[in-house]
């Protein structure tokens, strides 16, 4: 580690300003951040802690909406979103006990990890992303492995979940880290069905259109028996190849949707 300001303000306004301050970054659960820092990955000569600010904390229903603050902890997500079970249940299996009381839904999108799991919860659910500054579409705000349409200073204070006919996350976990190796997020609407992959592509999370095509017509894990996804552009490491990735999206969408139906 070595030497820096560290600032934990009390109002989402007082955050935002310490965030003008050259060089300082936003600290949320800290799950990702610090890590970075001990590694000298990252080195912000201030850290403005959000954990102290209770405005973008908590769970809310507003009509058939999930509004779930920035700053709400995965554990809290898992016992207070019953009205989403998918989303529930995703967060339940997030990590272990200590990232999961530690942890926050705002933090981990914004960090856009390719293999995260909320970032997948968001885009399968047409969620929006409720800025201090605006609101964004999370079919407009994932943009790429670690990249998000958020301005410098700007925070996520909450999100904003439709809550689906029927939802389900099936995900194949990486046991070294935790972290989904492929994982698939499947919801239904009244106006059709949305497939987001995660710890899949290169460029992070993304939709399976030809999937959703498909599902569409009948959400059956038959309707999928003809679809494969390109290897092209699949994250390849020690621990998959992009084969076995572009594989796994199809067999954990059917797991998906087979529990989900």
């Amino acid at each position: 580690m070595y030497n820096f300001d560290f600032v934990r303000p009390s109002s989402v306004a007082e955050a935002v300003k310490a965030l003008g301050d050259e060089d300082a970054q936003a600290l949320g659960g800290g799950q990702t951040l610090i890590p970075t820092l001990r590694a000298r990955l990252a080195s912000p000569s201030t850290l403005v802690s959000l954990s102290g600010i209770a405005e973008i904390k908590g769970i809310r229903q507003e009509g058939d909406s999930l509004v779930i603050g920035g700053g709400t902890t995965h554990a809290a997500v898992a016992s207070g979103a019953g009205a989403y079970k998918a989303l529930a249940d995703l967060a339940a299996r997030i990590g272990d006990p200590a990232v999961r009381n530690r942890g926050t839904i705002g933090g981990s999108i914004a960090n856009n990890d390719p293999s995260a799991c909320y970032p997948a919860a968001a885009l399968g659910s047409g969620a929006t992303i409720v800025t201090n500054a605006r609101e964004i579409a999370a079919d407009d705000f994932f943009q790429g492995m670690f990249t998000t349409a958020l301005e410098p200073g700007e925070i996520i204070t909450a999100v904003k979940f439709p809550i689906a006919r029927r939802a389900r996350y099936e995900k194949f976990i990486q046991p070294a880290s935790r972290f989904p190796l492929v994982a698939v997020f499947v919801a239904q609407y009244d106006d059709g069905v949305r497939v987001a992959v995660t710890g899949a592509s290169e460029e992070g999370v993304f939709r399976w259109a030809d999937a959703e095509e498909a599902l569409n017509k009948e959400f059956r894990t038959d309707a999928l028996m003809d679809l494969k996804v390109p290897a092209d552009g699949m994250i390849g490491d020690l621990h998959g190849t992009k084969e076995y990735r572009a594989h796994l999206v199809g067999v954990m969408t059917k797991r998906a949707i087979a529990a989900a139906a």
